[in-house]
């Protein structure tokens, strides 16, 4: 049984209300200068659901994957490309944490103010202790737009990822304070089929050392 998606794609903000956690979705990217358009649709609650909004969207919608470590202490929120396997072992190795897994819930909705099947990087705006980090696979960033959903699965957004990178990441308001400063995300050669990592500014020295010049121009400004 296919989804219900009305075929019109908007641009910008919805006429109508909205819930208040969709809002400001809107409103930050109004804020930021974001140009952006919209499809709205069904609860879309699986990848496969996705693929079916990204044809009238005209873009992929990326897996946006809650994590957290054994201990519950380490919360991090991975971009990744919708058909792409989560490999925890090598995310884990990479990021030098104890094996992750999947948030639950109620951590979904602690963190990021964010219920299953809504997950998006925007709901990092809600994430006021700066508790979660983020993690980019690097073929998410060769698109030429980025989407997601404004913190509910009954609609989705389209942006450019010159926007994503330049005017969304480094807003301290819009993502994790600690994020936009102490942290970048790192696009390196891959290994095996995909490799997302983080990369402490204090390493940085490190690891420009250590990486070709060809790959250092893949990172973020």
């Amino acid at each position: 049984k296919h989804m219900k998606i009305d075929q019109t794609l908007y641009n910008g903000r919805p006429a109508d209300t909205r819930i208040p956690k969709e809002e400001r979705c809107y409103e930050l990217l109004d804020r930021l200068g974001v140009e952006y358009c919209r499809a709205d649709h069904e609860h879309a609650d699986t990848i496969e659901q996705c693929h079916e909004i990204e044809k009238p969207l005209g873009a992929e919608i990326c897996k946006n994957l809650l994590l957290t470590n054994r201990q519950m202490t380490d919360v991090y929120l991975l971009l990744m490309p919708g058909d792409k396997p989560f490999k925890t072992k090598i995310l884990s190795k990479q990021i030098g944490t104890a094996r992750l897994s999947f948030a639950s819930p109620e951590q979904m909705l602690d963190c990021l103010d964010i219920t299953p099947g809504s997950v998006s990087v925007l709901g990092l705006m809600n994430d006021r202790e700066n508790r979660v980090k983020l993690v980019i696979d690097r073929d998410v960033m060769e698109s030429d737009a980025f989407a997601c959903h404004p913190c509910i699965n009954t609609s989705s957004i389209r942006f450019s990822m010159t926007d994503f990178t330049q005017k969304v990441l480094p807003d301290p308001t819009s993502l994790s304070r600690q994020m936009a400063m102490n942290f970048r995300t790192v696009l390196l050669k891959k290994r095996a089929d995909w490799l997302p990592t983080i990369l402490k500014a204090g390493n940085r020295k490190k690891w420009r050392s250590t990486t070709s010049r060809k790959n250092r121009s893949k990172s973020l400004p």
